[in-house]
């Protein structure tokens, strides 16, 4: 089969790969679907494991059924997880599925950007979804991205009717937009540096956009906020200047939720009287887990949140080495997705 085998950024090579077969208990899907993220192109993080095939946004088709396997059968429409929590440890019952040693080490075979990804049977037990009628395959891809943005809005105590300010509008901050707004936002602020984006933000619901780099980023969330700062600031681009931002733009007893990560050893000094003074609440969200990508299926099903109009590149597996340069530049694209079978 053929998979796109990643180097780096700028080396991303279509190759024949041996193609899996299910044990017991495991599924083989035929990906028709896989979104570039914007993990894949994070190289302080991909490139030290590379070579290899990379790719977590799936959906497609089951092409074959391991001995054992009960409630999937050859056809059925999927989308598959790729990390999954044991939901039985003392992290994933305090509800802290991202730090389970399962979620951890689990994944399937090899990746995404493939023709055929094979399932082991924890994720086909705790990891694997039907997709509903009217959903599409690159929708359907949705539901991993979407179900990390569902989870940090419970990790920041999102109510209707509260600011919000989204830091950063690449696709993972516009999802932010979107959900804010499906969910009643009282107002939405968006910020970026690049106008494709902040024209994005506009179309998908926020209220107000900011150009970052030129504009009083603080200013402009009181101004569309009756002189208020921001309930809930979403910080979704781990730049310096973001995060100072943030720092200003949240409200008295408001919650910065740091989405986006950074490089590990990295640091930032906090003003720290001012976070116990204000009472700043700080939280950090990554990944999801099962609940929160049957949630992502249902806000898509239901049309609340529309995910077919934020992809801007549909190309084909042999385009593969395109869409990483498009995603690593950011500046053309929205989401990219992978259409594996051409």
């Amino acid at each position: 089969m053929r998979a796109a085998v990643y180097y780096n950024n700028n080396d991303v090579r279509i190759e024949e790969l041996e193609r899996p077969g299910p044990g017991p208990g495991e599924i083989l899907v035929k990906v028709e679907a896989s979104g570039i993220c914007g993990s894949d192109v994070m190289e302080w993080y991909r490139v030290k494991k590379a070579p290899l095939v990379l790719g977590h946004e799936i959906a497609g088709t089951v092409e074959e059924t391991g001995m054992g396997v009960k409630g999937f059968k050859e056809g059925d429409r999927v989308t598959v997880s790729h990390h999954v929590p044991c939901n039985t440890c003392r992290y994933c019952r305090a509800g802290h599925h991202s730090v389970c040693e399962t979620l951890r080490r689990t994944n399937f075979d090899p990746g995404g950007f493939a023709e055929y990804v094979r399932v082991p049977a924890i994720n086909v037990d705790t990891g694997t979804f039907l997709l509903p009628g009217g959903v599409s395959f690159e929708e359907g891809s949705f539901s991993e991205p979407l179900g990390c943005v569902v989870r940090g809005f419970r990790a920041a105590g999102f109510e209707p009717g509260k600011t919000v300010a989204v830091l950063g509008s690449g696709i993972a901050g516009l999802l932010h937009v979107k959900l804010a707004k499906a969910l009643g936002a009282g107002a939405i602020i968006a910020t970026d540096v690049n106008d494709l984006r902040l024209d994005a933000a506009r179309r998908f619901g926020a209220d107000l956009t900011v150009r970052a780099d030129t504009e009083d980023v603080p200013s402009k969330v009181r101004e569309a906020n009756s002189g208020r700062l921001a309930d809930i600031v979403f910080l979704c681009i781990a730049g310096d200047k973001a995060i100072a931002q943030a720092m200003e733009s949240v409200d008295r007893g408001g919650t910065i939720l740091f989405f986006a990560p950074r490089e590990p050893g990295s640091t930032f000094p906090m003003p720290l009287f001012d976070i116990w003074h204000n009472d700043i609440t700080l939280k950090n969200s990554y990944a999801s887990c099962p609940a929160d990508t049957v949630a992502a299926i249902e806000l898509i099903h239901d049309n609340r949140v529309s995910v077919a109009d934020m992809i801007t590149h549909r190309l084909s597996l042999g385009e593969a080495p395109l869409g990483f340069k498009l995603v690593s530049k950011g500046g053309e694209s929205i989401k990219v997705i992978i259409e594996c079978q051409r």
